[in-house]
């Protein structure tokens, strides 16, 4: 028996309807930084993207939102990791409340 191939009108329609993965970024947070030691950073993502904080010190964090569209908290830990997916666009500050001023961070999210 011979099969015949499918029409590329059904194999798009098969790719459009599959959800699209969301991206994830990896944000280290690590003894009194985030992402990199020295000027607080600023990191950029499209909306939708889940945003994954990973603990690599030994102290405590937390992160918590001074300004923003919306809310990103992930509470008080050693190690481990928090991700959060962000639905608004427009500019965040982050912060760990133990170690700011010096422990924060900018994120932007930009529409698709």
């Amino acid at each position: 028996m011979m099969m015949r191939p499918l029409p590329i009108a059904l194999i798009l329609a098969l790719v459009l309807a599959a959800p699209a993965a969301a991206a994830t970024k990896n944000v280290k947070v690590d003894d009194d930084y985030f992402v990199r030691s020295g000027n607080p950073p600023t990191v950029s993502v499209k909306k939708g993207t889940i945003v994954k904080f990973n603990w690599t010190g030994s102290r405590q964090h937390n992160i918590a939102t001074t300004r923003g569209p919306g809310n990103i908290e992930c509470g008080l830990r050693r190690s481990g990791s928090c991700e959060r997916k962000v639905r608004k666009v427009g500019t965040y500050k982050l912060i760990c409340n133990i170690h700011a001023p010096d422990m924060a961070m900018t994120l932007k999210v930009k529409r698709r």
